[in-house]
């Protein structure tokens, strides 16, 4: 169920999106890497099955269903800001929006690392019980939103890295399963306009997706499975932002 509810809300909110357009073309249309418009309503579209999965999934209590979604929504939003306050801005990575910030500027990245980061500790809170499992629960969905956003750089990729790690995730436990279904459903409802570069996720479907992932891993492990999540997605972030030179 979980992910036929993410893949019919993500395309149902995408075809509502592309024929509405609230604000017009301006607010929603950008130019790819390739120099190509696509239009940004895949990525609250991404959000909204991700979102609509989670928030359904029956493994799940009501408390940890609610933290779940709202962690989602969340990353979903500051990603959204960033997709259109950011826009333009050339700065790229951890060290350069923490230097931003240093000299008192307030960057939409700066939002984006803050909120996103405690959505993951909120959600930890709710979904774990020992103090250091909710830390590690925290970083793993900041992180994993974090990393999903990384490969969002070429049409279909980010998408693909998502149906490839949350087809995984399905195969866990029962509440994993579930909450990895959403992602799965959203991207798999997506994909084919992200591909042929009619749309893009952008960081509000990037943040999403990644953030439904790290749920999932959540869900579905202890102690030592956060750890080593936790550790690798830090890893992968140290290692992006050093090969940043916008970073410098």
């Amino acid at each position: 169920m979980g992910i036929g509810t993410a893949a019919l809300l993500a395309r149902g909110t995408y075809e509502a999106l592309r024929r509405i357009r609230p604000g017009g073309a301006g607010v929603w249309d950008r130019k790819n890497r390739s120099g190509r418009t696509v239009d940004l309503c895949g990525g609250p579209a991404a959000v909204a099955g991700t979102v609509g999965a989670v928030a359904t999934a029956s493994a799940l209590s009501g408390r940890h269903r609610v933290a779940g979604a709202v962690a989602v929504l969340v990353a979903g939003g500051c990603g959204a800001y960033d997709d259109h306050a950011g826009a333009g801005d050339p700065r790229r990575g951890f060290r350069a929006h923490v230097s931003a910030l240093r000299q008192g500027e307030v960057t939409s990245g700066v939002v984006k690392l803050l909120g996103i980061g405690a959505a993951g500790i909120a959600a930890g809170v709710v979904l774990k019980e020992r103090p250091l499992d909710r830390l590690l629960a925290g970083v793993v969905i900041a992180g994993a939103a974090h990393a999903v956003n990384l490969l969002d750089v070429r049409p279909g990729r980010a998408g693909a890295a998502v149906l490839a790690l949350g087809t995984g995730g399905m195969l866990r436990g029962r509440a994993a399963g579930q909450v990895a279904a959403g992602p799965v459903g959203a991207a798999a409802a997506l994909i084919a306009d992200d591909l042929g570069e009619r749309t893009m996720l952008g960081d509000a479907g990037a943040h999403a997706l990644g953030a439904g992932l790290g749920l999932a891993v959540v869900a579905g492990n202890g102690r030592a499975g956060l750890a080593f999540h936790a550790a690798v997605l830090t890893l992968a972030a140290v290692v992006a932002d050093a090969g940043n030179p916008q970073s410098g």
